[in-house]
């Protein structure tokens, strides 16, 4: 209980210096929740269970951008994905799901797939590296679905080539299998390629995109595919209970994100590009993949999970800029990374100025 009660004691002293910041380095910065709100129109129009209303709106806006003929929102990606890979599965029956080690769906959401669905995983490939088509014919069990995460975020926002993504997914149908997008940060990913969601989406069979990861919407998300397939995907939304009373204020929120920061995308990972060239000869630094593929990276650096956290609170007390004080992934006693997505926030920042708030942070002056 001790240990407890000094634990909520040192979260609040930190979020304390965190609410006198009155900068922040990272993503759109610090976001209230009138800030939130304020992202929905007035004249929204709600929604009923998911029918109608400006999530309708949503929908056909998300489908028309991602060149795909229907798309339906959830309030969780989570859900969306495990359900896209189920209907796939069923389809062909099925159950192997290939992925990359490190996919998302099986390091961060408690392996739903498997437990709820009955679905198994086939990791495929390094830890270290983007899936590969060499890594693909080592598979020769024949899966239900290749699952490809565009980008790689455990890897900092890698990406694969055009030619490797389009070999890759010819690879899915070449076995029967179902290509599917964990698209989370798609926006984020198609400036690299020199193409629109829609081109890059036209490789996948279904697409799951964000709005709140690299748009900076609410909350929510889409799955993106042929109408009949989401014709069975909806009922499953019924059964994960998904069809909320009232979806409309993440709908919304959305919908004003993607209209306004869509845009901005190539912006973005220029200033992600500028920002990783600044920071390239801080001694026992490291950014990867470098330079960015994406207005996201991870910054490798020395020192520990408590030097980052002094390190961090000192940078917010004296500048009032809040940086980073936790570690995205501690890779061993004296090494760790942390996850700089860069947004609106970012873009009021100098890549020089950037750079000496991650010379302090890695303990390089």
């Amino acid at each position: 209980m001790a240990d407890t009660a000094k634990e909520r004691r040192a979260a609040h002293d930190i979020d304390r210096v965190r609410a006198a910041c009155t900068r922040f380095l990272a993503g759109h910065g610090e976001r209230t929740a009138a800030d939130m709100l304020a992202m929905i129109p007035a004249a929204t129009v709600p929604d009923r269970y998911g029918q109608g209303g400006v999530v309708a709106d949503l929908e056909q806006e998300v489908a028309r951008v991602l060149g795909k003929e229907a798309a339906l929102f959830f309030p969780s990606g989570t859900m969306a994905q495990q359900i896209a890979l189920r209907v796939h599965a069923d389809r062909r029956g099925r159950r192997g799901i290939v992925f990359h080690p490190w996919s998302h769906l099986d390091w961060h959401e408690g392996r739903g797939y498997e437990r709820l669905h009955g679905l198994h995983g086939i990791p495929c490939g390094p830890l270290g590296e983007v899936l590969s088509l060499r890594a693909l014919h080592t598979v020769h069990e024949p899966p239900a679905a290749l699952l490809l995460e565009l980008p790689q975020r455990d890897l900092g926002g890698d990406l694969p080539s055009w030619d490797e993504l389009v070999a890759e997914t010819e690879w899915a149908r070449s076995r029967g299998a179902a290509a599917h997008m964990d698209g989370a940060r798609l926006w984020e990913a198609a400036p690299y390629y020199d193409k629109s969601p829609a081109e890059v989406a036209a490789l996948f069979d279904t697409v799951y995109v964000s709005f709140y990861k690299g748009l900076g919407g609410i909350t929510g998300c889409c799955l993106a595919g042929p109408k009949d397939i989401l014709l069975e995907v909806d009922e499953w939304r019924v059964r994960h209970g998904g069809r909320l009373y009232g979806l409309w204020p993440y709908a919304a929120s959305a919908l004003t994100a993607l209209r306004e920061r869509l845009p901005k995308m190539p912006r973005y990972l220029e200033k992600a590009r500028s920002i990783a060239a600044a920071l390239t000869d801080i001694p026992g630094l490291q950014v990867i993949p470098d330079p960015p593929k994406t207005p996201m990276m991870h910054v490798q650096m020395d020192g520990t999970p408590a030097d980052l956290l002094a390190r961090g609170l000192e940078i917010a007390r004296r500048e009032r800029v809040w940086t980073f004080v936790r570690p995205f992934a501690v890779d061993s006693p004296h090494r760790l990374r942390v996850e700089f997505s860069v947004g609106d926030a970012t873009l009021g920042f100098q890549p020089d100025e950037v750079r000496e708030l991650f010379r302090e942070l890695a303990g390089a002056i």
